[in-house]
């Protein structure tokens, strides 16, 4: 009988990743660290922008650092028809013909085009894992929940350097599942 995958899920909330550039016009600070995230070297800054467009606004939405070059907002379809707005859902850093949004800082505020989109879900790992997996990056899995609301839901593999094992869902689909930061799945190839 072949053995169980079994993976942690983490529940990933609205957030931005940010250029130097556009970090510098929302604030006069140092981006610093609230909190360490399990991918390696990312973390939780003290930093919070209000994410908005002409029908609503989000605020204290967080700042993940470091600091990227390129500009992201990753939001849940929840967030998206707050805002009346229609992000694709898409990988990390795939932004072409994404939506426009506004980010409000403590010196001001910037519009952002081809920035917002809906995270897929991910399976994040780093190459020794994969390997250990049988997996490689983009590859597609099953996610298997079994609980009172369970069901499966499909992921890509993310392999990087600094990546930390866990499954990466938006609040969305945690609740949809009864799932929260921490509690497992059965990842299926």
């Amino acid at each position: 009988m072949k053995e169980k995958i079994v993976g942690k899920i983490a529940v990933s909330n609205r957030h931005v990743h940010l250029t130097k550039e556009i970090y510098d016009k929302l604030f006069d600070e140092a981006l610093s660290i609230k909190r360490p995230l399990n991918q390696i070297g990312d973390f939780a800054s003290f930093q919070t922008v209000t994410i908005k467009t002409s029908k609503d606004e989000i605020p204290n939405v967080r700042v993940i650092g470091p600091l990227r070059t390129y500009n992201q907002v990753e939001i849940s379809r929840s967030d998206a028809y707050r805002l009346g707005i229609n992000p694709p859902v898409r990988q990390s850093g795939d932004l072409e013909d994404s939506e426009e949004i506004t980010l409000v800082g403590p010196k001001g505020e910037i519009t952002l085009k081809d920035a917002c989109i809906q995270a897929e879900r991910h399976v994040h790992m780093n190459e020794q894992k994969a390997k250990e997996l049988g997996l490689k990056h983009e590859d597609m899995v099953h996610l298997i929940v079994d609980n009172d609301k369970g069901g499966v839901m499909d992921a890509f593999v993310k392999v990087s350097d600094n990546g930390f094992f866990e499954i990466h869902i938006d609040r969305d689909d945690a609740n949809c599942f009864l799932l929260n930061t921490g509690d497992e799945v059965i990842i299926e190839k």
